[in-house]
């Protein structure tokens, strides 16, 4: 027992904590849940007592409204110095940073070379440039970690988490200049997808195997291939992410505003899988109400879930075996809408991604977190607001005499545009982004004085809407209730674009515009 104690003493001493959880990828795994199963630090009696630890500034150059990613963490790294529990934070601007969490302490930084003549454009939130996808980790051995990201000429980049330094010559993983969302690595397989044309791209699946170096990419003949947090993959290897501002017309290849499933053949190449399209696939489209989310996997009750939204603002439960059934357009169930009332656009519906995990009893939970106001007509029996400009609406997963059903449980607090969910040990943290969201503003739907105009009046205005954010916060609620167990209160005095919220060991982490990583964490 006095042997246990002095090695806990001299693990904690080196800045490494005796329970580990490490955060190697944006919505924690493949399946892109949001649940940290191993997080054991914070629990919903200590979680209170959270405090702002340190905060880092680092040099990056923003793009547009795009600026620091939230980071990944790996809780025990074999350094010069030792082992320490160490960052690695993604800047737009094709950087890449280390950071000992202990201290915040910046030990290494990147910045890639690049192949492409012409920094491009800076002005553009859609389409801003450099590196747009957050990285993915893993471990190669005990103490070694290696990162995988994309710079913004599309080369895939293997980088050495101890010292920054390449594990790997980086070849080239996308065409250059597009817009890939966040990286997923299955089985020895990185995936990606390319959105909104940026760069000339058409809009496509890519995948990159590490052992043969095949690249391959699917396309599949519909709009932007959107979510935060990169496509979602299941223990099967399909690879499934949403569709946007395309018509969904599957006779004639179009599968706009849905969710496409692909799979890796035997020659390593992908290939349509399934898909699904939302019963209201092309009144989303004329309405610009895209699929604009990651999906979420899971298993449950021996079946096999896939849960998708839109900027509608409901949710669709999928069968992963048969996305939409015999005829693509049918779900499990359609959850009434959520928010989102006006059916806009801009600044309300679900934005962020959504958040699945399982409760000591054995009850599946789904999160969603959402803009603007919750919906006149969604209820749930306990809400702790009835919020304005954004919260987290909460369901369990139950098997009816009709059929599976996501049953509304709770309400969060009201939140300024909440975000992305991650789940540890019973709690669920969430974040405020605080970014001015409009796009449109009344009879300023053509002026380009403020950056340029898109689709006849679509303006995402950086320069208007820079100026005119607000501020982030982090908040920590009981995830049976969604009671706020601990909040940032204004202790964030930036906002942040298109980033996310990271957890582990007893730490959490938010990125924002400025260039500030903030770290807040319970007593040590």
């Amino acid at each position: 027992m006095r042997a246990a104690k002095l090695t806990m003493v001299m693990l904690v001493s080196a800045g490494v904590t005796g329970l580990a959880s490490d955060f190697l990828a944006e919505g924690v795994d493949s399946a892109r849940t949001g649940w940290l199963r191993d997080e054991r630090v914070f629990t919903p009696a200590n979680v209170g007592t959270t405090t702002l630890q340190w905060t880092a500034k680092l040099d990056s150059k923003p793009r547009a409204m795009h600026n620091l990613f939230a980071p990944l963490v790996a809780e025990r790294v074999d350094t010069a110095d030792g082992p320490r529990e160490l960052a690695v934070v993604a800047g737009v601007s094709d950087d890449l940073w280390g950071i000992d969490v202990a201290t915040g302490r910046e030990i290494w930084h990147r910045h890639f070379d690049s192949t492409l003549t012409s920094e491009g454009r800076t002005d553009d939130t859609l389409c801003p440039g450099g590196q747009t996808a957050v990285p993915t980790m893993t471990q190669i051995s005990p103490g070694t970690y290696t990162i995988y990201a994309v710079s913004w000429d599309g080369r895939l980049r293997q980088v050495n988490l101890a010292d920054g330094k390449d594990a790997a010559p980086p070849e080239l993983f996308i065409p250059g200049g597009g817009k890939p969302y966040a990286l997923n690595l299955h089985k020895g397989v990185i995936y990606t997808a390319t959105a909104q044309g940026c760069g000339g791209l058409t809009n496509a699946f890519y995948s990159f195997d590490l052992a043969s170096r095949v690249v391959s990419a699917f396309i599949p003949s519909g709009g932007g291939l959107w979510g935060r947090r990169g496509a979602a993959i299941d223990a099967e290897g399909r690879v499934f992410l949403g569709t946007g501002d395309a018509m969904f017309d599957p006779l004639s290849r179009r599968l706009g505003n849905g969710i496409v499933g692909v799979k890796l053949d035997v020659m390593k190449q992908l290939q349509l899988a399934d898909y699904f399209g939302a019963p209201n696939a092309n009144w989303l489209w004329r309405r610009d109400l895209d699929v604009n989310t990651t999906p979420v996997a899971f298993d449950h009750g021996g079946r096999k879930f896939l849960v998708g939204t839109s900027k509608e603002c409901r949710l669709w439960l999928l069968d992963r075996d048969a996305l939409g059934g015999e005829d693509h357009r049918t779900t499990l169930h359609t959850t009434p809408l959520i928010c989102n009332d006006q059916q806009a656009f801009d600044g309300q519906g679900i934005w962020g991604a959504l958040g699945a995990w399982k409760d000591s009893a054995g009850t599946q939970w789904v999160l969603a977190p959402f803009w603007g106001p919750v919906s006149r007509t969604f209820k749930a029996p306990i809400e702790h607001a009835r919020p304005k400009g954004g919260g987290v609406a909460a369901f369990t997963l139950r098997q009816r005499p009709e059929g599976w059903r996501l049953v509304p449980a709770w309400i969060s607090r009201d939140m300024d545009l909440a975000e992305e969910v991650v789940i540890a040990n019973g709690i669920v943290f969430a974040y405020a982004a605080g970014e001015d969201a409009s796009q449109v503003l009344p009879d300023k739907g053509f002026d380009e004085s403020d950056g340029p105009v898109y689709g006849g009046g679509l303006s995402s205005g950086p320069v208007r809407r820079i100026a005119s954010s607000r501020r982030a916060a982090m908040y920590a609620l009981d995830g049976r209730t969604g009671k706020q167990l601990w909040s940032s209160g204004d202790q964030i005095t930036s906002w942040n674009h298109f980033s996310g919220l990271t957890v582990a060991n007893g730490r959490a982490y938010i990125a924002t515009f400025d260039g500030t990583l903030y770290c807040f964490g319970i007593p040590r």
